[in-house]
Formats: structure tokens, C-alpha cells, sequence
């Protein structure tokens, strides 16, 4: 069982909204150039971390672990190629958070090769450190998790737009179980020692292999 260490919640907290709201930014974003404005109507094509962020799904993150943003409306309809944007659509939300990921990685890297001392300063190294690797951290927990093919995370909607148009009566029932589904599996994996999702160990898989990679 987790346990809530206030010190470590509040080194997580800037990590957390950079990646809910850069994640939420760039479904807008993308939404929108493929011809869609619901999200410009309704004021989600900002950075502002306010408006993308829901309250009970960041309060669950922060105590529980898991948690989410307010998602970004679009209408596929509205896209010029409906399929094909919203699949692009789709996958821009998670690759944002990839993309991020690798940028803090960089940055850790650079920091570390022209400004090394800002690391070992009494007291401060150690958490500017931290804050740091918890931007790589929580982005790729963000596109590992969101493209799990189970709704209403962008992995099902990928995988939707994949599908032939004979698999739509399977959409629609997946649709409907998909939320009911993705939280069962949750609660059971992290009360159980069954690794039902097993997003933490893919997660360190891509974190070591970027640092390595970087040799940081």
C-alpha cells in the first residue's frame, strides 16, 4: 500500500500539471488544424493548467496513484479525413507526453555536462534533481498509460480507428464496459500482486533505457 509523503507530492505536483496540460494542449491543438473547433469554442486550445485539469482526477493521482485530465471534445465528424485525423488526433495526446519526456531527459543531460554544481548544492541538489526526473517520469507513466487500448484512454481510440467499419457494434459495446472495465482492472492490480497493467514496468523499461541511452 502507498503511502502519502508530502514532500515527494509536492517535488511530483509541477511534473503532473505540465503533463495534463500539455497532453490535453495537443489533442486540442490537433483537433483543431484537422478542422475541428469544439475545442476552441469551448477554451481548451491553451497551456493554462487550469482549464485542463479535473479536480476529483488530479486529487486521485496525487493521493492514489492514478488519476486524469478533463478530456479534450472533438467532433470526428467535423475532420476532413474523420478516420484518419482521428487517429492522429488520438495519438497526439500520449507522443506530446513522449516528446516531453525525452526534452527533460535532454535538459537533465545538459545541465549535467555545463552546470553539474547545481546538483550538489547543500540541501537544494538533490530536489532540483528530482523535480527534474519526475518530468521524465510522469510523461512517459502518461504515454504508456493513455495508449492502453481500453476506453476511454486514446489507446482505444487508435485502435478504433484501425478497425474495419464491420467491428463498429464492438466498438460500441467496448465503449460502454471500457470505463467500468479500465477501473476494475486498476484497483485489482494495486491490490492485488498481479500486474493486470502493467504500466510501471514498461514505464522504468523506457526511463532507464533513455538515461542509459543518454548516459546520465
Amino acid at each position: 500500500m502507498n503511502h502519502f509523503d508530502l514532500k515527494e507530492t509536492l517535488l511530483m505536483l509541477p511534473a503532473i500539471l505540465f503533463g495534463f496540460t500539455i497532453h490535453e494542449f495537443w489533442h486540442a491543438y490537433s483537433a483543431t488544424r484537422f478542422g475541428d473547433d469544439t475545442p476552441a469554442r469551448q477554451g481548451r486550445l491553451t497551456l493554462n493548467p487550469l482549464t485542463h485539469i479535473d479536480p476529483i482526477g488530479f486529487a486521485m493521482i496525487v493521493f492514489a496513484g492514478f488519476g486524469w485530465a478533463k478530456p479534450v471534445q472533438v467532433n470526428p465528424q467535423a475532420f476532413r479525413n474523420p478516420r484518419r485525423d482521428d487517429l492522429l488526433v488520438s495519438l497526439a495526446g500520449p507522443l506530446s507526453n513522449f516528446v516531453t519526456a525525452i526534452i527533460f531527459a535532454l535538459i537533465i543531460k545538459a545541465l549535467f555536462t555545463s552546470a553539474g554544481q547545481i546538483f550538489t548544492i547543500a540541501e537544494y541538489g538533490d530536489y532540483i534533481f528530482r523535480m527534474l526526473e519526475y518530468f521524465v517520469w510522469i510523461n512517459l507513466i502518461l504515454f504508456v498509460f493513455n495508449l492502453l487500448p481500453i476506453p476511454p484512454l486514446d489507446g482505444s481510440r487508435i485502435l478504433f480507428s484501425l478497425l474495419p467499419e464491420r467491428f463498429s457494434n464492438f466498438k460500441e459495446q467496448f465503449y460502454r464496459v471500457g470505463g467500468t472495465l479500465l477501473l476494475i482492472l486498476i484497483i485489482f492490480s494495486s491490490m492485488s500482486n498481479y500486474d493486470l497493467l502493467p504500466i510501471g514496468r514498461i514505464t522504468q523499461t523506457l526511463f532507464d533505457t533513455l538515461f542509459e541511452l543518454l548516459e546520465i
